[in-house]
């Protein structure tokens, strides 16, 4: 059920030429108007590598109910538009598998997919640059723009450039970084990294953006209206974009056969990127890589309906050489894929296209928020992401989830989360990176659990216990379990006590082969 601040009603839905209501992610709802001004959750204490504390970060979004609800409810409502456009092609299921083949295929064959896009791309006049990981990556980039003597880059939202700590970089570097995407725009205004894949701001009230707009743009902070705030940013960051040096984009897709970039967004801010300065920077990371142009039916088709509900972006970008007088580089990062294609248990999350639909449906990430996670990639996806980069700093994260099973259904490239999330929980309790209360906790309860009748006659002694301890003695800091949830009612009597009563087992016959002597 959706809010009703966040629906609207059929005389305000936007509607096609036809006269027909919208029913994807261009109109079916509007951003929940808060009751009060409530004061936004920062996101997780990061402390170098020491392990991120998610509980932490996610009990104080939770502390929160208007940004805890607005930002449920806004991802669920995306997951639902996401159904609406599934149940409307047939060939769905048929598009997820194909898309999931041709990608496990490229994987399979990646040295030569590289090899094909770089020879195609230096055929169409553009300069290809190898990055083995994110610092090589920013060396790259300073060094490109030092030679053209820029000082202001114009940049498209680009997780990989997150990745790479690619902004702080620069900064350092004395170049300035200005995003374009509204999203990316509002979190580098307030100094925070983006909380989603697809909409990075999704976690702000509209009274969140007016007051970081109100510090940094000096726009009126209490007019919250969102054209209002979308025209003053506009306003604030348009001659900025005309006077850039360079331009940077990531890139969607990567085509082996053309050797060409093709970046998709619903804001056009990578055309800009790409178009008015005279000098465009492209960073791919190589899993982006996809054999040909024909390919592209299928992605394109997937993307924007699994990540907005929208049957497809408002623009798709094709990048295929610099235009006259210009110049065009593509960086293509490694930055731990090649090492990640080497594990057998999680090769295929380097499927993944950045789509978002699976922190749309998870509970835990709908819940939390995307800060929480401390880390470039959150939900679902980021839980068996990042211990790939920091085994030890990201080592609660697989544990943030309740393994339904969700986010693996709504993968427009199916892969597996919910099973690498577990396979996860096992690496790193074999690498004892687990907390020693954790390990010492698994430990009792694979005793406990490897023999049935110790099992059998703990569950009694603890339902006794339940129907005579004071709450006090079962809702305590220790029982990780109770904050934030009830005990479900003691049952009366158990499954295996149950079954046992009404499905006797049956008496031995004498005559049969199997009898004992």
């Amino acid at each position: 059920m959706i809010h009703p601040d966040l629906a609207v009603s059929d005389d305000e839905a936007p509607r096609s030429p036809d006269g027909h209501r919208l029913e994807h992610g261009a109109g079916t709802s509007r951003p929940l108007r808060p009751r009060s001004h409530e004061p936004q959750p920062r996101g997780a204490r990061v402390h170098g590598h020491r392990p991120i504390d998610q509980n932490e970060a996610a009990a104080r979004f939770i502390a929160a109910p208007e940004h805890e609800q607005m930002h449920d409810e806004r991802l669920w409502d995306l997951r639902q538009k996401r159904d609406r456009q599934m149940r409307a092609i047939p060939e769905w299921e048929e598009l997820r598998e194909i898309a999931s083949r041709i990608k496990q295929h490229t994987l399979s064959h990646l040295d030569t997919y590289l090899e094909q896009f770089e020879a195609a791309a230096k055929a169409n006049g553009v300069h290809v640059h190898w990055a083995e990981d994110g610092a090589a990556h920013n060396r790259i980039v300073h060094a490109i723009l030092r030679d053209h003597g820029a000082r202001r880059l114009i940049k498209s939202k680009s997780m990989l450039t997150e990745e790479c700590g690619f902004r702080h970089y620069m900064a350092a570097s004395g170049i300035e970084v200005i995003e374009t995407d509204l999203g990316e725009r509002i979190q580098q205004l307030d100094d925070e990294d983006p909380s989603h894949i697809v909409v990075p701001a999704v976690h702000k009230l509209r009274a969140d953006v007016a007051d970081v707009f109100a510090r940094k743009l000096g726009t009126d902070p209490d007019n919250d209206d969102v054209h209002y705030l979308a025209e003053r940013q506009r306003e604030a960051t348009r001659p900025l974009i005309l006077e850039a040096d360079a331009g940077l984009t990531g890139g969607n897709f990567a085509v082996a056969e053309t050797g060409s970039i093709v970046v998709c967004t619903n804001e056009g801010n990578a055309d800009l990127s790409g178009n008015v300065p005279k000098l465009q920077i492209h960073s791919v990371g190589i899993e982006k890589i996809i054999p040909q142009v024909a390919d592209l039916g299928i992605f394109v088709r997937l993307l924007s309906r699994s990540a907005l509900g929208s049957p497809m972006t408002q623009y798709t970008s094709h990048f295929r050489g610099p235009r006259p007088g210009t110049e065009m580089h593509v960086v293509l990062v490694d930055n731990g894929r090649a090492a990640r294609l080497g594990m057998e248990e999680f090769w295929t999350s380097l499927k993944c296209i950045r789509c978002g639909a699976c922190m749309n449906t998870c509970p835990v990430y709908r819940r939390s928020g995307g800060l929480s996670y401390g880390a470039t990639y959150s939900g679902p996806i980021g839980l068996i992401l990042d211990p790939t980069f920091d085994k030890r700093k990201y080592s609660t994260l697989p544990f943030s989830s309740t393994l339904n099973g969700s986010c693996s259904n709504v993968c427009p490239v199916k892969i597996n989360i919910h099973e690498q999330i577990f396979a996860w929980r096992k690496v790193l309790a074999e690498a004892r990176e687990l907390p020693l209360v954790k390990r010492a906790m698994m430990s009792a309860a694979g005793k406990v659990l490897s023999h049935p009748a110790l099992y059998r006659t703990a569950i009694r002694t603890a339902d006794s216990a339940l129907k005579v301890l004071p709450r006090f003695v079962v809702y305590n800091p220790l029982n990780t379990w109770t904050q934030g949830r009830e005990m479900p009612p003691v049952p009366k009597s158990t499954f295996h006590d149950w079954y046992a009563a009404n499905h006797p087992a049956p008496a031995e016959d004498p005559t049969s082969p199997e009898a004992k002597p």
